[in-house]
């Protein structure tokens, strides 16, 4: 009977995820992270019901080049499910995945939310993790997560803030004595930068372009302020012309794309100075001294942590690990389940 159980514990390696607008990240207790793909499904319908064709990065490669019966779509928006039917079969292949069998995989998984998701939100995402074969499932708020994963001393009597900034939203919170004290959701990240982008070269140059070659530019020229220089570097992209509808090649310069993301920006940066100013002295007093650490993906866009720093003349830290800081922090919560019980929400 020990043997059987041990066999069946074995089989079922519980796991943490971050499951992202962007991406979805799996932590596998004792075996650390092991997947990172986008939060992409393609569908097709098959006589009414609808067919999953490819999930993650085989179905991203398929966003804006899908055929009329074929859907690329993500489930997420703005860290939340949009999708409850597409989400559940994506996590349902990301647990398969991991575990490289179809059955007896029925794992504990913690799974992260935004800190500004609603009741009904938070248990959308626990049903999806539960109907794709969780055995119990905790969720934990991003920020916490984050703040973790990036080594803050999250347990201690001393404030510490995060910023994770996800493809969805903008997570800004204090932190104190394993709890958040006080957190807000701003929904606007890498996903409304690649918006942004679109819209400008839209409106500037006449050109259509797609969300895969928006994150390029996003990734290889981008900038959070206008430097002196940004003129000068600059990147040829393709798209669809909106005057006569034939493919074409323009070029732009850094310049032009911090300018389209300035709106974003200044998001982040209100959502910041929200949080600072509803923070109590004492905390603010630990702030000053710690500075602010920023997480997530879009955290990495150039100069944003200087543009953060001089708009609230505190220090400001990229975490050295950004963009797995989240799902490292759950996974984290995942291996000290029984120390770090009070930061776990469920919601049964």
């Amino acid at each position: 009977m020990r043997l059987l159980s041990r066999f069946l514990g074995a089989l079922s390696a519980d796991m943490a995820i971050d499951l992202g607008t962007a991406n979805t990240l799996v932590y596998v207790k004792g075996r650390g992270v092991v997947l990172n793909e986008p939060s992409v499904v393609a569908t097709s319908m098959n006589k009414g019901k609808r067919q999953v064709l490819a999930v993650g990065e085989e179905a991203k490669l398929m966003v804006g080049r899908t055929p009329g019966g074929i859907q690329a779509i993500r489930p997420l928006r703005d860290g939340v499910i949009a999708d409850f039917e597409v989400a559940e079969e994506m996590i349902k292949h990301f647990i398969r995945k991991v575990h490289n069998r179809r059955s007896f995989a029925a794992p504990q998984i913690i799974i992260c939310v935004p800190s500004g998701s609603t009741a009904v939100e938070r248990r959308a995402i626990q049903e999806s993790a539960e109907s794709a074969g969780g055995r119990r499932v905790f969720l934990i708020e991003e920020p916490m997560a984050a703040a973790i994963g990036a080594g803050l001393p999250v347990t201690e009597p001393t404030g510490s803030m995060v910023v994770d900034i996800g493809g969805g939203t903008t997570e800004v919170a204090i932190l104190s004595l394993g709890g958040i004290v006080y957190a807000c959701s701003v929904r606007v990240g890498g996903d409304k930068m690649d918006e942004a982008i679109i819209n400008y070269i839209r409106r500037t140059h006449n050109l259509l372009i797609g969300e895969s070659t928006a994150e390029k530019i996003k990734k290889e020229i981008g900038s959070a302020v206008i430097c002196s220089n940004s003129h000068e570097i600059k990147m040829s992209i393709k798209g669809r012309s909106l005057i006569n509808g034939v493919p074409q090649e323009v070029e732009i310069n850094q310049k032009q794309v911090a300018e389209s993301m300035t709106e974003v920006v200044a998001a982040i940066i209100h959502g910041v100075k929200t949080a600072l100013e509803n923070t109590a002295p004492e905390l603010s007093a630990d702030i000053v001294d710690r500075g602010i650490v920023m997480t997530g993906g879009a955290s990495q866009l150039k100069n944003l942590d200087a543009v953060l720093s001089q708009a609230t003349g505190l220090p400001v830290f990229v975490a050295e690990h950004p963009l797995t800081c989240v799902v490292q922090g759950t996974g984290h919560a995942l291996e000290e389940i029984k120390t770090l019980q009070n930061v776990l929400i469920t919601m049964y």
